[in-house]
């Protein structure tokens, strides 16, 4: 009797113990699959090539390139339109512009609505919605309502005063205002002249405050679930850098006999070489500000529990405003439906879950992070919530996924250039259509990522397949499309 309690004593011992490992074996497994924090990056105006880890022999960025080298890096990406808010419009909520209405840059003036439009161009640009409805549902408030501390710095440009980010689910909102640049006080500089930024010491530099608020919002945070958005004012105009900074790059430039080198796109003159001082100083400072950040994630041992994404808004401004950058080999830039305007810089890193230093070719677009974090924090997804948003996490497992077609619709005059177009890639291939005309362009991406070689007549059964899908799809989420503009002569 006393030996069978004995075995029984030490069965049911083991089967305790057994238990305990499996129990955190099955934690450790949960948390690495969901973990608790996240920290997002938008860049404004970053440009495909503007990375060392993207190609650039010019740019500096040791910080972003270090976390490169710990994540997922996606060839791929996209924005869901060539400029700014109609892309963080689509991260925010999962829904393509032309769902939400907006679908250009925001101008409080509404200088750039169809009423006001005295652009001698062939028509006049469709009407867009200049803020985000507080009816839609944002990421910020979905994480809020799960017990996350979420938090935004820098660029917003998604409405006036009674839209700003704390009006749509951001506990704290470090910078965010209606405008689409640093455009107060001494601009990059403090006293910056922003009502949701206190100014900082004279000549204070605004990307490194930016980050500075992130890092002081994280330590706070620390002991509960945080998401935190810093959205860079960099690199957008006005060109701005720190003197150090500007001075290293004339050097360099000099060191490489790098010379300019000019082409067109269309009208406009398109700079073919990395090559601009100001705009490396301006770059280097958003990689210090990202390393800022990511090393205070590592001295709060929170790396291991936080997934880091990196993402820009649009194309780098080749065409206009400076032409600071190149985007080759790709063509065109900031305002342009070619891939220059549209494909991003993008990696995640997912800790215990993606696999350090690799790439992926496959295809996402930004309308994709909302349902991706959702399932990243083990939160249910909501399809009539992000409707347009396809989930990647099995991608970033190292699993198959299969995207299907994303869509673009820009129908307005941007500053660069650039017309009124519609465009759809499914596959290697991308068809654009231009509204002016009613033009289309028919691109194999896998064989010709400069988009030099127009197929629309060599291969009619998939141009017309394209543009099918596309007619139905514009249908589908209401795109408006632009009128004829009877001043133009």
């Amino acid at each position: 009797m006393f030996i069978r309690l004995l075995i029984t004593k030490n069965s049911l011992a083991f089967i305790f113990v057994f238990a305990l490992l499996l129990g955190g074996l099955e934690r450790s497994s949960i948390a690495a699959e969901k973990p608790t924090n996240f920290v997002f990056f938008l860049v404004d105006d970053l440009g495909w090539t503007d990375l060392g880890c993207f190609g650039s022999s010019f740019y500096d960025t040791p910080n972003v390139d270090r976390l490169a080298d710990t994540a997922v890096r996606f060839t791929n990406a996209y924005a869901a339109c060539p400029v700014c808010s109609p892309t963080r419009a689509s991260i925010l909520t999962g829904k393509y512009p032309q769902r939400v209405g907006v679908t250009d840059y925001i101008n409080p003036g509404g200088a750039n609505q169809p009423e006001k439009w005295n652009r001698k161009t062939k028509l006049l640009p469709a009407p867009y919605t200049d803020h985000l409805a507080l009816e839609e549902i944002t990421l910020p408030e979905v994480l809020k309502k799960a017990g996350y501390a979420t938090f935004f710095a820098g660029k917003w440009h998604l409405g006036s005063e009674g839209y700003f980010p704390e009006d749509q689910g951001f506990d704290v909102n470090q910078g965010g205002i209606e405008r689409g640049g640093p455009y107060g006080g001494k601009r990059y500089f403090s006293p910056y002249g922003n009502a949701r930024l206190t100014d900082g010491p004279d000549g204070e530099h605004l990307p490194d405050r930016l980050a500075s608020e992130t890092v002081k919002f994280i330590k706070q945070n620390k002991d509960q679930p945080f998401f935190a958005y810093l959205s860079f004012y960099s690199v957008h105009t006005p060109l701005m850098s720190r003197a150090d900074l500007k001075l290293k790059y004339e050097e360099k430039r000099k060191l490489l006999d790098t010379q300019e080198i000019w082409g067109t796109e269309g009208e406009r003159k398109l700079r073919l070489v990395q090559e601009h001082a100001v705009y490396g100083g301006m770059i280097e400072a958003m990689d210090q500000a990202v390393g800022k950040v990511l090393k205070s994630l590592d001295d709060l041992k929170l790396a291991d529990n936080t997934v880091v994404m990196f993402m820009s808004d649009n194309g780098g401004l080749s065409t206009s405003e400076g032409h600071p950058t190149s985007n080759l080999p790709l063509r065109g830039g900031k305002g342009w439906m070619y891939e220059g305007g549209i494909r991003e810089p993008m990696m995640v890193r997912w800790p215990g879950v993606t696999k350090a230093g690799t790439t992926t070719d496959s295809y996402v677009t930004s309308t994709d992070f909302f349902p991706t974090i959702l399932e990243m924090a083990g939160l249910p997804l909501e399809p009539k919530v992000h409707q347009d948003g396809k989930s990647f996490t099995s991608l970033l497992k190292g699993q198959p996924f299969a995207r299907g077609p994303i869509f673009w619709h820009y129908p307005h005059y941007g500053n660069q250039g650039g017309a009124p177009t519609a465009a759809i890639r499914d596959g290697n291939w991308k068809l654009i259509q231009w509204f002016e005309d009613d033009r289309v362009e028919l691109f194999n991406l896998a064989k010709d990522i400069g988009e030099t070689k127009d197929l629309a007549d060599k291969n009619v059964a998939k141009r017309d397949s394209l543009l099918t899908q596309l007619e139905a799809w514009k249908i589908e989420v209401g795109a408006k499309i632009p009128a004829v503009n009877n001043k133009w002569k």
